[in-house]
């Protein structure tokens, strides 16, 4: 890997610094504890690195590692941040580069938890959640104050399933190593049990904890808290949210897509149009592609048919590269195109959602199963899984809309009220064509 030599009389001090103005906790590498003097190896915890602080900081780590190629925490820290430009930027090629990056870390230093750690947010971002608690494991092992691996433990057993172990991991993590990344994944956690008020105490406590004060820190939790406000109907609260991150990082790709949001959910089409395809063109991944897709649907001028096709595409093509990329896209597949595939490819969706609720049981997998189920004539048997997705308590306008749509197609009319009632009264923008059929049905 060619790597240009750096300016400055201390490497390292620079990567600490281009690390730390994004708001990213430092923490020691090897095995140093949290009342040592950390070495000269670095970490940073997943998702900490944003925006084009993040660029800057891969490019300092580069220069350092041109320097002092045997850092093997600097190649933790870059394998890291490679896995976050890969996740926020739509590349999964990066995740080969985190690869490298993070195998040569422990090819230096085997039992360095940096490098584990690395390895679990990459094993995350993969989709392979048994892989990262694994390595997560390991490097808390090492050292139980990884702050990365604390938190890639309770994304593995989140996205596992395992709800109430991972609750139990974030109370052990707020207690090791409180700050920004377990305050975030807390409120998450409290959310899909239906504690919403709860998950916005745990983010508005992030703002002026230790690094949380620092821009990039600012911009990752207002935009939580600006989703988790339009996952409300709360537009307006979105918008404060979302103008609040924007203005600590003007590029933050999540605020700016949660601002296109909550403008569509307000009516603004053409405003939460031209948001999106900001968004899309420097990051097109599924979620913001099948939104705008779905939004030119919905407004259904001239050529909007042509336009929504063309974001559908996309997400076809981003599937592929993701999957060459070592991805599980499974989940990724059964959501994009249930909806908007052909019949191959809603087939697809189908084995694609039944393959992942092999692997996991999670209200995401099951909501997608449902529905794929439902899509494909099979409403009898989506029904259970449509029931264990708004089981917990998940307060996801979607989930609800699909269990209502079930619920109606298998003959339980006063349930199927209920449900599409409770979508369009909890969030009436999550999706513009699903909108207008759930505000009609609930009331017929």
């Amino acid at each position: 890997m060619a790597l240009p030599r750096p300016a400055g009389r201390s490497a390292v001090a620079a990567v600490a610094l281009a690390l730390a103005i994004t708001g990213g906790a430092v923490v020691a590498g090897g095995e140093d504890g949290p009342d040592r003097s950390p070495s000269s190896s670095v970490a940073v915890a997943p998702g900490a690195l944003r925006g084009g602080d993040l660029d800057r900081g891969v490019a300092v780590l580069q220069s350092h590692l041109r320097d002092q190629p045997r850092d093997f925490g600097a190649w933790a820290t870059l394998g890291t941040a490679y896995v976050e430009q890969a996740r926020t930027q739509g590349d999964p090629s990066r995740y080969r580069e985190a690869e490298r990056a993070l195998d040569r870390s422990l090819e230096l230093r085997p039992r360095n938890d940096a490098g584990l750690a690395g390895r679990a947010a990459l094993a995350a971002a993969r989709h392979d959640f048994a892989g990262a608690l694994r390595h997560a494991r390991a490097a808390l092992d090492v050292n139980p104050y990884n702050e990365g691996a604390l938190a890639s433990r309770i994304d593995a057993l989140v996205e596992l399933g395992r709800y109430g172990a991972a609750a139990r991991a974030a109370d052990e993590a707020d207690a090791r190593r409180p700050g920004v990344p377990v305050f975030t994944r807390y409120a998450y956690v409290r959310e899909l049990r239906g504690d919403v008020a709860g998950a916005r105490r745990a983010l508005s406590r992030s703002f002026g904890f230790g690094s949380g004060s620092g821009g990039g820190d600012v911009a990752y939790v207002a935009a939580a808290l600006g989703q988790l406000a339009w996952r409300q109907g709360q537009y307006g609260e979105a918008l404060k949210q979302c103008g609040k991150a924007l203005r600590a990082d003007a590029s933050y790709l999540p605020a700016l897509e949660c601002r296109a949001r909550a403008w569509a959910g307000q009516g603004d089409t053409g405003r939460a149009i031209r948001g999106l395809r900001e968004v899309v063109a420097r990051a097109p991944l599924p979620g913001p592609l099948v939104a705008l897709g779905e939004l030119y649907e919905a407004r259904g001028e001239r050529g909007d048919a042509a336009k929504a096709r063309e974001q559908y595409a996309l997400v076809s093509a981003w599937l592929s590269l993701a999957r060459a990329n070592g991805v599980n896209a499974d989940l990724d597949t059964a959501i994009a195109l249930t909806d908007h595939g052909d019949r191959a490819e809603r087939k697809a969706a189908l084995r694609a959602a039944k393959a992942e609720w092999g692997r996991r049981h999670t209200v995401h997998t099951a909501d997608a199963l449902a529905w794929a189920l439902h899509v494909d004539g099979r409403s009898d048997e989506a029904l259970p899984y449509a029931r264990r997705a708004t089981a917990t308590g998940f307060r996801e306008a979607s989930f609800m809309y699909h269990r209502g749509e079930i619920e109606r197609a298998t003959g339980h009319a006063a349930a199927a009220r209920h449900w599409l009632s409770a979508a369009r009264d909890l969030n009436p923008g999550f999706a513009p064509k699903a909108k207008t059929r759930a505000k009609t049905r609930a009331t017929s």
